[in-house]
């Protein structure tokens, strides 16, 4: 199975220059640039153009319509699988999404550390082949830009988490300094942040491979 993966689009996706063929793309949040239905319906209309068999879609913090009427946004988006903390098999393939990232200022799906995050990586079921989230684990491709000086701001609950896990990837965004691709024992980590830091939608698509 060839699986696309892009993230943090922020309703750019038109003016990504190329998007390789696949199987499935999977978009790992912040899709949305205002965060509003009307981003929504845009987005839709241009997945709906994509020739992928599959696209599956995970909000991110800056996607407020996902969690503010998230009942509208679901129907709005008809030409893919929005996952939130939930999961799909596809082709033997088993995939789970999860929005949530630490809090920082004032963002959709934000939960504080500890405790509330350490519960939702609980959800993600043993038997995941390929997880979603927006956010990196602690370490690895969450080093971002602070004031004059770089700080890991990822998630160290779900560092934890994937370690329990005999996932074949891992897909996620949000930091977009972290962009690229990281093993961490035999799971392939994924940044996928298609905007640059500059919000300029030039990191090419990630292509996974998996069997």
């Amino acid at each position: 199975m060839k699986i696309v993966c892009i993230s943090d689009t922020h309703s750019l996706h038109r003016q990504i220059p190329e998007i390789p063929e696949g199987d499935v793309l999977i978009h790992a949040g912040d899709c949305l640039g205002a965060g509003t239905l009307d981003n929504v319906e845009d987005l839709n209309d241009w997945l709906g153009a994509l020739t992928h068999r599959y696209k599956i879609v995970i909000a991110g913090n800056h996607d407020w319509v996902f969690q503010e009427a998230p009942d509208l946004a679901r129907e709005a988006l008809t030409n893919a699988i929005y996952l939130e903390d939930n999961g799909v098999e596809i082709e033997g393939i088993r995939f789970w999404g999860s929005p949530w990232t630490p809090t920082f200022l004032d963002w959709a799906f934000m939960l504080d550390r500890g405790r509330a995050l350490h519960d939702r990586w609980k959800k993600i079921p043993e038997n995941t082949d390929v997880l979603i989230t927006h956010g990196p684990p602690k370490g690895v491709g969450d080093e971002a830009q602070m004031g004059f000086r770089c700080q890991n701001v990822g998630c160290v609950d779900l560092l934890h988490r994937i370690t329990q896990l005999s996932l074949k990837a891992h897909v996620f965004g949000h930091i977009h300094e972290g962009y690229g691709e990281y093993l961490l024992g035999k799971a392939r980590l994924i940044n996928a942040s298609t905007c640059t830091v500059r919000y300029e939608p030039t990191n090419p698509p990630i292509v996974l491979d998996i069997e």
